[in-house]
């Protein structure tokens, strides 16, 4: 089964969000010196890798009985949002899927 989530964050401290993402690097003991010295470039240089190594899609279904993630991938980038835009409806494949309901029942 696929689960796709979408979420919209607005970062109000990237110097708190990339300390956070710092003190994890640091807390990996079994990362790689080489991987290290790049993660740390990485969030310092880029907020959206310092998310993207706080959120961990492991967390959202370890406590959920019954499943066992089985792959994941994420990737964070900055956006402009303007939540009145109808490119924002995240509603709108549900949709589709309503009407090909209504098409087989």
């Amino acid at each position: 089964m696929r689960v796709r989530v979408e979420l919209v964050l607005e970062v109000e401290d990237e110097a708190a969000l990339t300390g956070a993402a710092l003190a994890r690097i640091a807390g990996d003991a079994g990362m790689p010196e080489a991987e290290r010295a790049h993660a740390e470039g990485a969030v310092t240089e880029d907020t959206a890798e310092a998310l993207a190594h706080l959120v961990d899609p492991f967390d959202l279904v370890s406590e959920v009985p019954g499943v066992a993630l089985q792959q994941a991938s994420w990737s964070g980038e900055r956006i402009d949002y303007d939540p009145d835009s109808p490119d924002w409806d995240l509603d709108e494949d549900d949709g589709a899927q309503d009407d090909e309901e209504e098409a087989v029942g």
